[in-house]
């Protein structure tokens, strides 16, 4: 899928980007703080620290690099599927935006 959201839409998410990049990182690190301080030796809490860091590393990628206009939806359902807006935020889009973002998550979601 390669639609091009509205420029209100894109002008809006680029605006957002900071804080949903950053509210992301924020939850990593907290995932990454929680599993460190767990049970096992400093070796088994390392290895589950850096296999946690590669999997939410593979959700950032998805979600934030290289984006574009063109790929902004799909990776807005990314950032969606994270939950990284706020209801508030995520209502400054288009009702159009905000039901394709919905419609594939439902999609994705039945698969």
């Amino acid at each position: 899928m390669s639609r091009s959201i509205p420029e209100s839409d894109w002008k809006t998410l680029r605006r957002l980007q900071p804080t949903l990049l950053n509210r992301l990182c924020e939850a990593i690190l907290a995932d990454v703080a929680k599993t460190s301080a767990g049970s096992g030796t400093a070796h088994e809490r390392y290895l589950r620290v850096f296999k946690l860091v590669d999997e939410r590393n593979e959700e950032l990628g998805r979600a934030f690099d290289n984006l574009r206009r063109s790929s902004a939806l799909i990776q807005m359902m990314s950032m969606r599927s994270l939950n990284l807006f706020t209801e508030d935020e995520f209502a400054e889009f288009t009702a159009e935006t905000r039901e394709s973002i919905d419609g594939l998550l439902s999609v994705s979601r039945s698969q």
